[in-house]
């Protein structure tokens, strides 16, 4: 039995034995320019839907190049139904949640526009790039999708019923540790600013709001949303 490729990539294509998987300019020039690839090369493929390829180079040229899907060499995996609301900050540190979000299994990233969000606009396809090089990485078959920049107060009056939203209030740092909602639940980060009283007084009100505390320190908005999220996968998600 062959080993595991090393390489993985996503492709927006079905997979099935003997399809033959044709390769973006990107794609070609990172498999035979950086990685030296040749004919005959095995590579893992995964689209999201379809599970991971096993799949061979069957053409190889500077700009294009094509994959033969050879065997299915694991079944489509699908994270837990928990999404990811977050307020964007500097880049540099959206892009890292965006990342570990999809690294530590979301269904949904959803950036959130609130009072005192720093980021008045988001680049939609480069957090979605990030996710799918997340996914690439760590081995997994599902690349949640990222929404676009949508304002809170849309967002909760849109908000599906029977979700659970967890609220990540940093007022509450210190507080006893509150259960955890099983999904279909939802994860609130906030922005450097923190909330107005206007925003937490709606969430609040709001039945479906758990607010929770990550303990003692108040954090810094990316370390929360990792925080959160490996909180929920321990007590409720496919961590336990």
């Amino acid at each position: 039995m062959s080993q595991r490729p090393k390489i993985r990539l996503y492709v927006d294509h079905p997979l099935a034995e003997g399809e033959r998987v044709a390769l973006s300019r990107d794609q070609a020039n990172y498999l035979f320019n950086v990685m030296r690839l040749g004919i005959g090369a095995e590579v893992a493929l995964f689209n999201g839907r379809d599970g991971e390829w096993r799949a061979e180079v069957a053409q190889a040229g500077k700009r294009a190049g094509e994959l033969a899907c050879v065997a299915r060499s694991a079944p489509q995996g699908t994270p837990p139904d928990l999404w990811l609301l977050f307020a964007p900050i500097k880049k540099a540190r959206t892009d890292f949640i965006v990342e570990k979000a999809a690294e530590m299994g979301v269904a949904r990233i959803c950036p959130v526009q609130t009072a005192f969000t720093n980021s008045e606009r988001i680049r939609q396809d480069r957090l979605q790039a990030h996710a799918v090089e997340a996914a690439e990485q760590c081995g997994g078959t599902y690349v949640p999708p990222v929404d676009p920049l949508r304002p809170l107060a849309q967002v909760l009056a849109d908000w599906p019923e029977g979700r659970g939203l967890i609220f990540a209030d940093e007022v509450l740092a210190g507080a006893d540790p509150a259960p955890l909602p099983p999904g279909p639940a939802a994860i609130l980060i906030g922005p450097e600013g923190g909330f107005s009283d206007a925003e937490r007084t709606q969430l609040r009100g709001l039945d479906c709001v758990t607010s929770i505390a990550l303990g003692p320190r108040i954090l810094r908005a990316d370390t929360a949303a990792v925080a959160a999220l490996t909180l929920w996968q321990a007590a409720a998600g496919d961590w336990m």
